[in-house]
């Protein structure tokens, strides 16, 4: 079975393009969204290895979306001690954050809009395997 990555971002071209990417280059499945809501909604009926989030979102920020999916998701699925870890996208007028977010374990980099495939492939190196027959980034 091959991992599941959740992507919450508004911006459709953006959200194409990442989630183009991750199936292009990685071994995964995605599931994407515009909405915060429907993010969670997503997260509590499938199990996934990994978050990629806005962090604005339309209808709550990226960083509260994951704080309450880490204390969900570890009770709706007894055998998993903890949430997927988490990438955020970030605008650039939210670049200042990156080291408040950082701070917590489960958060394992970022990708800055405009997405670039470079840092989306560096940011996912270590959480999802590459895609077979595919070059190194």
């Amino acid at each position: 079975m091959l991992p599941r990555v959740l992507l919450a971002e508004e911006n459709l071209p953006y959200r194409r393009v990442i989630r183009e990417a991750l199936v292009a280059f990685r071994e995964c499945e995605v599931d994407d969204t515009p909405s915060a809501e429907h993010a969670f909604e997503l997260a509590l009926s499938k199990r996934y290895s990994l978050f990629v989030f806005a962090l604005s979102l339309p209808d709550m920020q990226g960083d509260m979306l994951d704080r309450l999916l880490a204390r969900v998701v570890p009770q709706l699925h007894p055998d998993v001690h903890a949430a997927p870890p988490v990438i955020f996208i970030l605008r650039p007028e939210e670049a200042g954050r990156i080291q408040e977010l950082t701070r917590h374990a489960r958060v394992r980099g970022h990708v800055s809009i405009p997405p670039r495939l470079d840092q989306l492939m560096a940011a996912t190196a270590s959480l999802l395997p590459a895609r077979s027959g595919m070059p190194p980034l």
